[in-house]
């Protein structure tokens, strides 16, 4: 589904990612890990176009995406859910969600019901702003936002930071869904390890922008987890 081959990223003269490559498997829920600053931002604001690539190449269902802009990726079916979250604080719920209309390939005009069947607590509080909504809803929130455009690809970057441990538990189990039901290919960005390990059927890990180890979730050793992720 999506493939980064051989990817160099720099800000100003620092060289960040270095011959960088990382396959996400269609179907799949792959889990991009790593210590903080090793480039894993990055990555995905790479891959969404967000940051120009000095070279490389990141293909997505066998388009090379350099001739795609950022505004038209999540078009061709990649959602992306940023850090932070980053809704429109004074926008009500549902005009966060509409904000997500124009980017679908068949033009609805409407929110999908399987968006608010999704996350009930979305519809209760449509009418309310985004900025009086709990942590663990705005990401609800921005998740469903990236659901409207309808994606094949879904791009998670640390859906669980800041989130009270039983919305920990929910975004887990929504993401599961999303695979088993929808048959979404979700990569996401997550320093949660008991969360990657039940949610991601693979992983990769990155140092120091540089690709050091990847495979099967189940493969994922206590020696590699001492080595490159805790702190």
């Amino acid at each position: 589904m999506l493939n980064v081959s051989r990817l160099n990223q720099f800000y100003g003269e620092s060289h960040t990612l270095w011959d960088l490559d990382l396959d996400v498997p269609d179907g799949q829920i792959t889990c991009l890990m790593g210590r903080n600053g090793v480039g894993k931002t990055t990555l995905l604001q790479s891959i969404m176009g967000l940051l120009k690539t000095r070279s490389g190449t990141i293909t997505y269902d066998g388009q090379d995406l350099a001739g795609v802009i950022a505004e038209r990726r999540a078009a061709i079916g990649i959602g992306y859910v940023p850090q932070g979250r980053q809704i429109f604080p004074l926008l009500s719920v549902e005009e966060n969600l509409r904000i997500g209309l124009p980017a679908r390939a068949d033009k609805a005009k409407t929110i999908p019901e399987s968006v608010y069947e999704m996350f009930p607590v979305l519809r209760e509080m449509r009418h309310r702003r985004g900025g009086d909504l709990s942590g663990g809803q705005q990401q609800q929130l921005a998740i469903g936002r990236a659901l409207v455009t309808d994606p094949k690809l879904l791009v998670l970057d640390e859906p669980t930071e800041g989130i009270q441990p039983n919305i920990v538990a929910e975004i887990g189990d929504l993401i599961v869904k999303l695979r088993a039901e929808l048959g979404l290919t979700v990569l996401l960005v997550e320093q949660k390890l008991p969360f990657a390990r039940r949610v991601a059927d693979r992983f990769c890990i990155l140092d120091r922008g540089r690709h050091v180890a990847a495979g099967e979730i189940a493969d994922l050793s206590d020696e590699l987890v001492h080595e490159y992720l805790t702190v």
